[in-house]
């Protein structure tokens, strides 16, 4: 069989993360074309993640930027169904339930490029994220779905989707495992004891009482809060001219690299976050985690209190952070998912072929 042409499309900081893995378990008979649609399009954002990750560049940079729901989705798709009409490539895959995920995915289905989704089959239920809007159509448009766990199997049962559905584990994990073993969270960065935090949903950011509400309550907390702030919260603290200064307690730092902020993650007394990929990361090197949300995709990780969700109530943050866990080691797989998802992709092309 010839060489099988994939194209995998990322955007945001989150499949930048996924890209990498995938990238290198796959077999020598993928030929992999990255499209980068610019939905993150800051150095902090975007850039670093290729840099410090030696991922190869991606082959099309469409500089999409940030632009209201419809009129991102839309010229993403433009520019993204020009490339597929002339690539013509046996696979689309595309990560997770973002703007770029969708777009990508909507090309594909009125192509007839088979769609393969990443981290397909989870659920917040809570329809108002446009994230979860995103997941649930490209669910539905997929040819093959690579879910992380048996949860998200059966939340597409529930849904009439029962074929073609692969408990592949996750493949952040695989990220995180790489980054263990090669020893690229040695280096501590911040000395004490602290919490680290990471805050970007506009519930949490975009109302000044809000905002201001969320930074007084990690201010309050028994341990400095180590705050790697997103460039959306930073230009909302400065449109409600919040300043920096005024929380003694908290450490502002610019965004991290993958492995910097895995490294301030492994030092830490726990996580504070409405971030999902960090909430899995945080259950995997053993760290409590509060998520600032009132629902989570990552069910698994509430239980034994390995994470807890507030939203309405912050005064406890401290108090939920010294309470006992238990980790499974085996929750979302073993760190083998880019190579079970490179395997899948062969065998289903032979299947159609």
């Amino acid at each position: 069989m010839s060489r099988i042409k994939v194209i995998a499309i990322v955007g945001a900081r989150p499949q930048f993360i996924k890209h990498f893995p995938f990238e290198k378990a796959l077999s020598s008979e993928i030929e992999l074309i990255t499209i980068h649609t610019g939905q993150h399009y800051d150095d902090y954002m975007s850039k670093i993640f290729f840099d410090q990750m030696n991922m190869s560049r991606p082959k099309y940079m469409l500089q999409i930027g940030s632009r209201g729901h419809g009129a991102q989705t839309g010229a993403m798709m433009e520019e993204i169904e020009k490339i597929v009409l002339d690539e013509k490539p046996d696979w689309m895959v595309v990560y997770g339930d973002t703007n770029s995920t969708l777009a990508g995915a909507l090309v594909a289905a009125k192509l007839h490029i088979p769609i393969a989704h990443i981290e397909a089959g989870l659920r917040s239920f809570n329809k108002e994220m446009p994230e979860e809007i995103n997941r649930v159509l490209t669910d539905h448009i997929s040819d093959l779905l690579l879910v992380p766990s048996n949860v998200a199997v059966q939340n597409l049962e529930k849904e009439g989707i029962r074929d073609h559905v692969h408990v592949v584990g996750d493949i952040m994990k695989d990220l995180v495992v790489y980054s263990t073993e090669n020893d690229h969270i040695s280096s501590r960065k911040q000395n004490g004891e602290y919490y680290y935090a990471t805050l970007h949903r506009p519930y949490n950011t975009d109302e000044k009482e809000r905002l201001e509400y969320v930074l007084d309550s990690l201010s309050k907390v028994d341990k400095t809060v180590v705050f790697s702030i997103h460039p959306r919260t930073i230009n909302a603290m400065k449109k409600f001219d919040l300043s920096r200064d005024s929380y003694s307690n908290i450490v502002f730092i610019d965004p991290q690299g993958y492995f910097d902020n895995l490294s301030y993650l492994y030092y830490s007394s726990g996580l504070i976050t409405d971030s999902g990929g960090m909430q899995k990361e945080a259950y995997w090197l053993k760290k409590k985690c509060v998520t600032i949300r009132t629902e989570t995709e990552w069910v698994e990780t509430i239980e034994n209190s390995a994470n807890t969700l507030v939203f309405e109530d912050l005064s406890g943050l401290n108090v939920l952070m010294s309470s006992s866990s238990e980790w499974d080691d085996k929750l979302y797989g073993d760190g083998s998912c880019g190579e079970l998802i490179s395997s899948l992709l062969l065998q289903n092309t032979m299947k159609k072929n």
